[in-house]
């Protein structure tokens, strides 16, 4: 069986991190959403893999190009526009077979376990398409699915509104035949009302899957996706080229790439990540529920707690990032601080352009974009977004001019 990724979108409200990568290129746990995906498609036996790529189509590209060694066909095809969907799922339709099944992922997921898996299994016992479908951690924005006792879709209402929720919402994995591209086609490339054809046919069957899902739309998303991947993890792993100085203490669970360097007096509490290449200064603290990508830098005495730090990032010392997600080449100078909640414990908001998004959150940080530089001794509101580029000046209490 044949895999499609949709990996086109340009994913506007996941600002600041989608402004210069595809969604699946964001990192988590030290690992791409789509890395991820492929190394689940392995695991299930599926080695031939489409990718329609359309936003930075680059980075997707130029990932694939290293990926060697595994032993997957994997080809990128290019969504020239941005026409939903159905028209991103129609760039694969010649090179899938006539009475060919394959299997559609929507790029921007994450489950814990192989979700690709369960969806074939339930394909294999159905003997028809399948739709996996989940809980969701609210129903407002995603694809309602209703069901009947024999686990058939007979309705799929997307966004529903009011009261007119069901139980159930599409979790982006589809195993579909050879045939849905004409109905796209008669659906004017409409995935839902295609989708709905089939259930009203009686054609489609739900997969369920009953463990961790997320499908990341929002900034702080990011943290719950690499929330997820690290209580997945059962047991520590330290690269044997990793440098581990005098009183350095390790509790719970942690992974510690190549050619890291962890100074004396560091502390690590896991579940946490650190990158190959990344050097943590002395008497750090990096709490629980953090990644560190590759080639960063963490200066002495920081404190970094439940954050996503990407690659070539740096922090200097006697900083606390906290409840944040902080992009590629970023400079944070010394001193700064990311404030996590509200004097008055309010939740927070996060203002992504001209929206103003309620996060149901008490405690949150910052999402700072690639390529920002952060003077020293900055304060950062929580729920601020910093735009890919910025640079801010240091924060001085006693200048030449005082």
């Amino acid at each position: 069986m044949k895999a499609i990724i949709l990996a086109a979108g340009k994913g506007s409200n996941l600002n600041p991190f989608s402004n210069t990568r595809p969604i699946p290129m964001i990192s988590v746990a030290g690992r791409t959403l789509l890395d991820n995906s492929l190394r689940q498609l392995k695991n299930a036996g599926i080695n031939d893999v489409y990718i329609v790529v359309g936003h930075h189509k680059e980075r997707i590209q130029e990932f694939i190009a290293g990926k060697t060694d595994d032993g997957m066909n994997i080809h990128c095809l290019e969504q020239k526009k941005n026409g939903g969907i159905g028209d991103a799922v129609l760039q694969v339709k010649e090179k899938i077979s006539p009475g060919e099944y394959f299997l559609l992922i929507y790029g921007d997921t994450l489950t814990d376990e192989n979700i690709y898996s369960k969806a074939q299994q339930s394909f294999h016992s159905f003997k028809c398409p399948v739709a996996s479908i989940c809980l969701p951690p609210s129903n407002e924005s995603f694809g309602n699915v209703f069901l009947n006792a024999q686990m058939k879709i007979n309705k799929i209402v997307e966004k529903p509104k009011g009261s007119n929720f069901g139980n159930y919402v599409l979790a982006g994995v589809f195993v579909l035949p050879e045939l849905f591209f004409d109905l796209l086609k008669k659906n004017k490339h409409s995935m839902e009302k295609s989708l709905q054809t089939m259930a009203k046919k009686g054609d489609l069957m739900a997969s369920m899957w009953e463990n961790e899902w997320l499908d990341i739309v929002y900034p702080w998303e990011i943290l719950q996706a690499n929330k997820i991947v690290l209580d997945s993890w059962s047991e520590s792993s330290i690269a044997k080229s990793a440098v581990m100085e005098s009183n350095v203490t390790i509790q719970g669970v942690v992974k510690i790439g190549e050619n890291a360097v962890i100074k004396a007096g560091a502390v690590l509490e896991g579940p946490c990540s650190i990158g190959k290449g990344s050097y943590i200064g002395n008497n750090s603290l990096i709490r629980s529920y953090t990644s560190i990508g590759s080639n960063c830098s963490v200066g002495y005495g920081v404190e970094l707690k439940n954050c996503v730090v990407l690659d070539k990032s740096g922090i200097g010392r006697l900083s606390f990032v906290g409840d944040s997600v902080i992009g590629e080449n970023v400079d944070i100078g010394a001193g700064c601080m990311t404030v996590n909640r509200n004097t008055n414990w309010e939740r927070i908001q996060v203002k992504n352009k001209k929206t103003v998004f309620s996060t149901k959150m008490k405690k949150l940080g910052a999402f700072v974009g690639d390529d920002v530089v952060i003077g020293a001794g900055n304060t950062i509101q929580p729920g601020t977004v910093v735009l890919p580029g910025k640079k801010i000046p240091a924060c001085y209490s006693v200048t030449n001019k005082t």
